[in-house]
Order: C-alpha cells, then sequence, then structure tokens
C-alpha cells in the first residue's frame, strides 16, 4: 500500500490539491496550507488510488458498506464501490446528508444501507473530527456498527485524537506535521 499512498501524495502536488499559504478552515481554524480532496478523488488516477488504499482497510476491518458525510466523502465511496464491485467483493455506498430531507421520506442517509450492517465512514479531511463524526452518528442511529474511520488526510489537530478516545479505528493515507509538511502514513 506505501507505493499507493506515496503515488497519491505525488499527485496531490501534481494536481495542486496541496497549496500553502493563508486559508481559513471549514472548522473556523486558520491554517499556513490547505489541502482540497476532491481535486484527488475527483481525478480519475487518483480516485483510483484512493480506491486501492482504501480497499485493504475496509477490508481487514471486515466493512460490508462505506459512507461519509456529502460532499468530501461522496467521490471517495463511490470509487471504492466501483473498485470493490470490480475485484469480486462488492462494498455499496451510502452518503451522509448535512441535514436530512424535510419532504419525501425525509432520509438523512442516502443509499442501499442495510440496518446491522458494519460500516467504514471516510472523509477527505479530518481536523475536529466534525463530518467524520457526523456520519458516524448518522450510521449509528441507522443501526449500524462503525467499523473503521478513515481519511486522506489526518491535520493532527484533535480529530483523530477524539476519534480513538471515543474508540473508533482510525487511519488517514496522509498526515500533516506540526510544521504542515505533508507526508504518508506508515503503518
Amino acid at each position: 500500500m506505501s507505493e499507493t499512498v506515496d503515488r497519491l501524495l505525488e499527485l496531490a502536488l501534481e494536481r495542486g490539491a496541496i497549496k500553502y499559504g493563508d486559508f481559513t478552515l471549514t472548522s473556523g481554524k486558520k491554517s499556513s496550507y490547505y489541502f482540497d480532496g476532491r481535486l484527488l478523488s475527483l481525478d480519475p488516477e487518483g480516485a483510483h488510488l484512493i480506491s486501492q488504499a482504501l480497499l485493504p482497510l475496509l477490508n481487514t476491518a471486515g466493512a460490508k458498506a462505506i459512507g461519509g458525510t456529502t460532499l468530501g466523502a461522496d467521490p471517495m465511496v463511490a470509487a471504492v464501490a466501483l473498485a470493490s464491485h470490480l475485484q469480486g467483493g462488492p462494498i455499496p455506498a451510502f452518503i451522509v446528508r448535512k441535514e436530512s430531507k424535510s419532504h419525501g421520506m425525509k432520509q438523512n442517509i442516502e443509499g442501499p444501507l442495510e440496518p446491522g450492517s458494519k460500516v467504514a465512514i471516510v472523509d477527505d479531511v479530518c481536523t475536529t473530527g466534525g463530518s467524520l463524526f457526523h456520519a458516524i452518528e448518522a450510521a449509528e442511529e441507522a443501526g449500524c456498527t462503525v467499523v473503521k474511520v478513515v481519511s486522506l488526510l489526518d491535520r493532527n489537530e484533535g480529530g483523530s485524537e477524539e476519534m480513538r478516545k471515543r474508540g473508533y479505528d482510525f487511519s488517514a493515507l496522509l498526515a500533516a506535521t506540526s510544521e504542515g509538511k505533508i507526508e504518508p502514513v506508515s503503518d
């Protein structure tokens, strides 16, 4: 997997998914760098690399579905669902809305999620973990067990630590140092 993640980091730099400057993040925190995971997950090679890096983690954890909060997780879960089908071990995808629909069936989750399933929750970035925790809560409310949580990038700003403190099996493909350098995570 290390070659796949190494190439993912190279691609992030090639595609401009990592930018340096002065940024305000979704969490409201200030940062000297910005990571746009969608520039990777919506790129054909990036989507392939992400799916190839995530599938072994999901299979090891026993995940039978993969989901996350829209929009960061959407292309990731679709890439994994497609790759899992092509490899003969289908892992369906689901998407968690930021807010429940106010019409129709008023669903919070879209996709073929079976209650009682063991699921993985993913996102492109983990800073405080807010989007990941939102998706975890929705999956658990739907009667599922979260067996794995993964982000493309761990900013190492408290979210992954809180995730582990609450008992979730968290992994990241890339991690930021305190100086803002992004490196592959070695497991």
